[in-house]
């Protein structure tokens, strides 16, 4: 069982918590000659893959590295601007090394607040009443499971596509946030979870549900 990432959205529908526990690392690496056959822009800090896919680069993916040093930015670690060096016949052949972009803070912030509605929307297509809303969206490479609280928090697991008892761990993560959180006297509802004993425990966890499976929970 592999669990990808933990993510509580508040019942306004802001993030409040978010814990990335087992991202693969999706990397491709290349030698290129010139002309360079796919298209880089800066964008978002990042120097990613604009147009053309090929050997595992894909649209998207992030610069990370040129002949090996790293790129911070739209510069190499020691420097050099990644669009002086891959436009300079000279410095060819390239070693390049690409990646998938790890979403930062804010754009789960964005993910959070665009699944709230989708969250709203499922409940008011249900044909009968009360529904639950979406409990389990599965694709080809993640499942993604949730559990709501009568008071409107969602707790929200990614995990591997073949993952069982998702629900089951949902809950012993509802029971973990009220433990830790909710009986925190310095917590406050709707603000943003920063508690040691919770981050341990969720880590914990997590751990144990990937070792031995549900079974012991």
């Amino acid at each position: 069982m592999v669990i990808y990432g933990v993510y509580i959205v508040s019942k306004s529908g802001g993030l409040i918590f978010n814990y990335d526990h087992n991202i693969p690392r999706v990397e491709a690496e290349k030698t290129f000659g010139f002309p360079l056959d796919i298209k880089l822009q800066y964008e978002n800090k990042k120097v990613i893959v604009a147009f053309g896919q090929r050997d595992g680069i894909n649209v998207g993916h992030v610069l990370l590295s040129v002949n090996g040093t790293p790129v911070n930015g739209r510069t190499t670690e020691d420097g050099r601007d990644v669009f002086d060096i891959i436009e300079t016949k000279e410095n060819y052949p390239l070693s390049l090394k690409f990646g998938r972009a790890r979403a930062t803070t804010n754009e789960k912030i964005v993910l959070a607040s665009m699944f709230y509605p989708l969250f709203a929307l499922a409940s008011q297509l249900s044909p009968v009443p009360k529904c639950s809303g979406i409990e389990s969206l599965t694709a080809d490479t993640f499942k993604l499971s949730c559990f709501q609280t009568l008071t409107g928090v969602k707790f929200i697991i990614v995990t591997d596509p073949n993952m069982q008892g998702a629900e089951v761990v949902l809950k012993r993560i509802y029971e973990l946030y009220s433990d830790y959180a909710l009986k925190n006297p310095f917590y406050s509802l709707e603000m943003p979870i920063r508690c040691e004993l919770f981050d341990t425990s969720l880590h914990t966890l997590l751990e144990l549900v990937e070792k031995s499976g549900t079974a012991n929970l």
